[in-house]
């Protein structure tokens, strides 16, 4: 059996080609008995984000070279795509490469952000959705598990996930070294773009509890305030809303300021002087440059956010380095360990039917006994029979070896048979019977006999 990882990501797909083969949840189920029953797969699993959709399943060897074709086309004609426009922009890994492919998604190391957590729990979704739904067979399980198991090491013993690489994310890094419990703040966001989503997932997460969205149509603030849990109100509610907001994140289009020094002043005097903490996103900025000049104000802008970015990147590309000899280690000892097993399987294969063989020859044996047949004839033929017997396959293997000039194949059979250590025994046998041979070789031992086994006479004493 072949592990294989096929599919698409943000690397090598638009955003056009990924929407249109991304699966909803609902969807997995059924394309999973799709796929098994299409392709003839026993073990497959489908893992689809907004970044990626991959299928990984373990075929049979002769099959794995037609994979490509094979998967393209299926996950084409189930999506009513051009197999051709599938194929230029994807991807396919075999084996150990598919392998190292699944331990680097599995620790956010071939995510759009380095080293972002959230695609480890996808990939265990993924895992379990297709538990549910009875493709998984114990290769992919095997596998999957040891992938789990390499990314919870990269995450323990490296730090690629400990700093910010967002600027939605530094935004919330920022709040919670300014705020000791972030459980008690209360957050108003300004805008409802694709980077406030973002920012009140990651609130959500570090449990900010109140989070209200303020943006120039109500409709949209309604919409995204439904994912969260949020209050939405029209930017014209925003100083009403500033004094209960220990954190105020903005990020809109437009092009003149929407937080003046005046309004900020009259909510810092009715906050009793507790600090605010403004990062503003916006480019043009959304907060006026004087609001960071008030007392109890700490006012970041996107630049700011940047250069925290930058340094973080750094550092988790750094660590990136130490996850991929991480990642490494975990494959090689996994593929040892699988090929340790198929070792085992093999020699168990071999033992049973020389085991068939003996019994079979013994019974032979013993009817002939019981015919009264010759004792010592019945047991030189059972000698002989079962030794060609053991022999024939290795043998026909050896000739055919030798018929097409593979003397690499001859060595290792030679090694495996023991040959070698045969001809090494043999070799030394002959040395010593050399030795024998040569004149003198033997005068020392022979001034150690008695006298008459010198003369052939008995020595009188």
């Amino acid at each position: 059996m072949q592990l294989i990882a096929f599919g698409i990501n943000h690397k090598s797909a638009a955003v056009e080609v990924r929407e249109r083969v991304a699966f909803a949840p609902e969807q997995v189920p059924e394309a999973l008995q799709d796929a098994r029953q299409r392709l003839d797969l026993d073990e497959v699993m489908i893992l689809s984000t907004c970044n990626r959709t991959e299928v990984y399943a373990c075929l049979p060897d002769p099959a794995a070279g037609e994979a490509l074709t094979r998967l393209a086309g299926w996950l084409a004609d189930y999506h009513h795509l051009s197999a051709g426009e599938l194929a230029e922009a994807a991807y396919l890994y075999r084996d150990e490469a598919a392998l190292q492919h699944l331990a680097k998604v599995a620790s956010g190391l071939d995510s759009m952000i380095l080293g972002e957590p959230q695609i480890f729990g996808q990939l265990k979704s993924a895992y379990a959705v297709a538990g549910e739904t009875g493709t998984l067979g114990g290769e992919l399980e095997r596998a999957l598990q040891r992938v789990f198991s390499i990314a919870k090491r990269v995450r323990t013993d490296t730090a690629i996930g400990e700093n910010p690489v967002s600027v939605a994310y530094a935004a919330v890094d920022l709040a919670k070294h300014i705020f000791a419990e972030l459980g008690r703040c209360s957050a108003l966001l300004v805008g409802a773009g694709e980077t406030i989503e973002l920012v009140a997932r990651h609130l959500l997460e570090a449990g900010v509890q109140r989070i209200v969205i303020a943006n120039r149509t109500l409709g949209r603030a309604r919409e995204l305030g439904q994912k969260f849990g949020a209050e939405a109100v029209m930017l014209a509610d925003i100083p009403e809303q500033l004094p209960t907001s220990d954190i105020v994140i903005s990020s809109t289009a437009s092009q003149l300021p929407i937080l003046g020094k005046g309004a900020v002043e009259r909510a810092i005097r009715a906050r009793k002087h507790r600090p605010i903490l403004m990062v503003d996103i916006a480019v043009p900025r959304d907060i006026e440059p004087q609001v960071g000049e008030l007392a109890d104000i700490y006012l970041y802008t996107v630049d700011d956010l940047r250069e925290i970015v930058d340094d973080s990147l750094r550092s988790r590309q750094q660590e990136a380095r130490k996850a991929d000899l991480l990642i490494e280690d975990g494959v090689r000892l996994y593929l040892e360990e699988r090929r340790s097993i198929a070792a085992v399987d093999s020699v168990r294969e071999y033992r049973n039917m020389a085991e068939r063989l003996r019994e079979q020859e013994l019974q032979r044996a013993l009817r002939a006994l019981s015919r009264g047949d010759d004792p010592e004839q019945v047991l030189a033929q059972l000698a002989r029979t079962l030794t060609n017997k053991l022999i024939h396959a290795p043998t026909a293997g050896l000739k055919r070896a030798s018929v097409d000039g593979r003397q690499d194949l001859l060595a290792s059979a030679r090694r495996l048979l023991g040959l070698e250590h045969h001809d090494a025994e043999a070799a030394s046998e002959s040395r010593a019977v050399a030795e024998e041979r040569q004149p003198g070789a033997n005068d020392d031992k022979a001034k150690s006999l008695p006298p008459h086994t010198l003369t052939g006479k008995h020595t009188l004493q």
